[in-house]
């Protein structure tokens, strides 16, 4: 039985526990090691002499994969990041992109932040600039253009700043101070191949672009010849124009006008009215002009009276030359007197010879397109249009994936007008 203190006799202690003594307290031993390793470590600073001992770095060779090169690979890969003096953990950059100047891209990364950077190491017959860190993407940022495959915005010679001039709605179009006309400068149009330069031409126009949702979607999968008439009031129509004039197509603007039995059947806002003065109607077509940039010219939407009363359409139509537009007939009207006043003013002008879905149904679609054929065999040209809907756009996709076996050529806005004036 162990001994405790009520059974051990009295005056007689408990034995205690002997435990070696440090000479040093354990504060003051814990104290000399940091210490020491302090020293260790500034003697291995000053021995290594590496300022840059411990940080991130990219060591790169500009020699060429020589034979016998001391340290390369053979293969290009010469290029490595070190961590610390002596090269300690050792990382192999992807093999340098090599051009046919023989220069190098390299890859270099940031071990601690993660961050990349290009640079060309020059070989010979670099040309000038090599060597500059590559260009950073900025997000959002078009990549430059390939002239061999896309289609430019607007003519190379000409500086579409100075087709603008602002006014109080916003930027309207104008001739330039060279004479440049914005509707040669946004035309899509191209040369002919000799094949075909002769045929009777056809141009489509698609009305009411960005009101129907569905319908603006389908008429994108057209062919690029299909011009877009967009209206003033689509949602976002600046935007659409831009995505517009990007796949190839032509613009026009659409601008209301006065029909019958106005205002129980109205086009909408800012509608040019036979009731108002010259200088109102202008007013109202600079608000138009003003909803987005890059059209050829204006096409009238409705407008079965304005077109015909030559005081009120005659200031339009000398707004609309004065601005370097094409002036087009949405053939509303038989007794319009645009085709007149156009003549007269030998201003670039076209008027549509068949409304397409005047009568929307598959059949009188395909009676119209047959009309449209034989209007240009016999005036080398004509002009269709057609409201952005699916159903038309359906039938209109079809005819015209078959209309050119047929003999005939489909082309722009502008490329009817410039075959009228020829004529």
């Amino acid at each position: 039985m162990e001994s405790d203190d009520l059974n051990a006799p009295l005056g007689q202690s408990k034995p205690k526990s002997r435990l070696p003594k440090l000479p040093v307290p354990t504060p003051q031993m814990l104290a000399a090691v940091l210490a020491l390793g302090a020293v260790v470590v500034a003697g291995w600073a000053m021995i290594a002499s590496d300022p840059l001992g411990g940080e991130p770095m990219a060591v790169v060779s500009t020699k060429s994969d020589a034979a016998g090169d001391p340290g390369a690979h053979g293969d290009g890969r010469e290029h490595a990041r070190r961590d610390g003096p002596g090269g300690g953990a050792v990382a192999k950059i992807p093999d340098a992109a090599k051009t046919p100047d023989g220069a190098k891209t390299v890859t270099i990364i940031d071990g601690s932040s993660g961050k990349r950077q290009e640079v060309v190491i020059p070989g010979s017959g670099a040309p000038d600039g090599a060597g500059k860190p590559a260009e950073s993407k900025t997000p959002g940022a078009k990549p430059a253009a390939n002239a061999a495959n896309v289609k430019p915005d607007v003519k190379a010679d000409i500086d579409p700043a100075k087709l603008t001039e602002k006014v109080r709605y916003g930027v309207i179009p104008k001739i330039g101070p060279d004479g440049a006309r914005p509707s040669v400068a946004f035309a899509q149009g191209k040369p002919l191949p000799p094949a075909v330069k002769d045929r009777p031409r056809i141009a489509i126009v698609l009305s009411g672009m960005g009101i129907s949702a569905s319908g603006t979607a389908d008429a994108f999968a057209l062919p690029a010849t299909a011009t877009f008439a967009l209206a003033p009031y689509a949602v976002d129509v600046a935007r659409l124009a831009e995505r517009a004039r990007d796949e190839g197509h032509e613009l026009l603007l659409q601008v209301p006008m006065e029909p019958f039995e106005y205002p129980d059947n109205d086009p909408g806002p800012q509608t040019l009215l036979t009731s108002l003065s010259p200088e109102q109607n202008i007013d109202r077509m600079h608000w138009l002009m003003s909803r987005m940039q890059g059209y050829v010219g204006v096409v009238s939407y409705m407008g079965a009276r304005f077109l015909t009363v030559e005081a009120a359409l005659a200031p339009a139509m000398n707004e609309t030359a004065k601005r370097g537009l094409i002036f087009v007939d949405g053939g509303a009207s038989q007794r319009s007197v645009a085709g007149q006043l156009a003549a007269a003013r030998n201003m670039a002008f076209t008027k549509a010879d068949i409304v397409i879905d005047a009568v929307p149904t598959p059949v009188e679609i395909e009676r119209a397109l047959a009309r449209l054929e034989i209007a240009a065999r016999e005036g080398g040209a004509a002009v269709g249009i057609a409201s952005a809907q699916p159903g038309t756009i359906t039938r209109i996709a079809e005819w015209m994936a078959k209309v050119e076996s047929r003999g005939f050529v489909l082309v722009p806005i502008s490329m009817v007008v410039a075959k009228t004036k020829s004529s």
